[in-house]
């Protein structure tokens, strides 16, 4: 079902649930709101009635922010890896493909007759790989912390989410685009995906369980928004 708010639209879900959760999501500002099924759709629209400055604002944010257009993997061009920007060195070699980086380049060392859509697998192949071997041990420690058991850390390209968490069954899922940031931003969208193991929904509890786990979260959400914004 679809709310209308002049020219906004949000699509509405009523499930058995206990609270209303409203979130708008890059990269385009899709507002999405996931409600109690006792809750009449008039209230509802007045409920949205009165996010409506909040929802214009974060609809602001991802529209000003930077895009990264699709990178074809060519020389000089930039590359981000954990909140920086590198330049890319491409190299050719007659091996198997590998990827190096120091202070300001990342070295591409490929085959020649690579295509576009050959380097794109490879390098979101080493992105999956990296954020994968920053996140396990983080996982892990956090788990512990929280004293929540999680079962499998899933990565993938996500269109319109950083990270997302299944209660049933328990499963963490980062998107590969997490490698591009701060790694303080990967490890805040982590522990947000844990607590909601203990509290599914986006509630004060939740929120204040974020509090009191990682008081800078705020801060480290907002770094997110310092590169550009790249969802396939």
């Amino acid at each position: 079902m679809i709310l209308r708010l002049g020219e906004i639209s949000i699509d509405l879900i009523q499930k058995d649930i206990q609270n209303i959760h409203l979130s708008v999501y890059p990269p385009n500002g899709i507002v999405k709101m996931t409600a109690p099924l006792y809750i009449s759709q008039e209230s509802l629209q007045l409920y949205a009635i009165s996010k409506l400055s909040w929802i214009k604002k974060e609809q602001k944010k991802f529209k000003d922010q930077a895009r990264e257009s699709n990178r074809i993997f060519i020389e000089r061009e930039s590359i981000y890896f954990w909140g920086k920007r590198y330049l890319l060195e491409t190299k050719s070699t007659k091996s198997q493909p590998k990827i190096e980086f120091d202070e300001f380049n990342i070295r591409l060392y490929i085959p020649k007759y690579y295509t576009l859509e050959q380097r794109t697998h490879y390098f979101n192949h080493w992105y999956r790989k990296k954020l994968r071997e920053f996140a396990e041990p983080l996982i892990y420690f956090w788990a512990n912390k929280l004293r929540v058991y999680p079962n499998k850390l899933l990565i993938s390209k996500m269109k319109t989410k950083w990270g997302s968490c299944n209660p049933i069954d328990k499963n963490i899922r980062l998107n590969t685009e997490l490698a591009k940031k701060h790694r303080s931003s990967v490890e805040y969208i982590i522990v947000h995906e844990l607590i909601h193991l203990i509290e599914p929904n986006h509630n004060d509890r939740f929120v204040a369980l974020l509090d009191q786990y990682l008081p800078d979260w705020q801060i480290r959400k907002k770094l997110l928004n310092e590169t550009p914004l790249h969802f396939e």
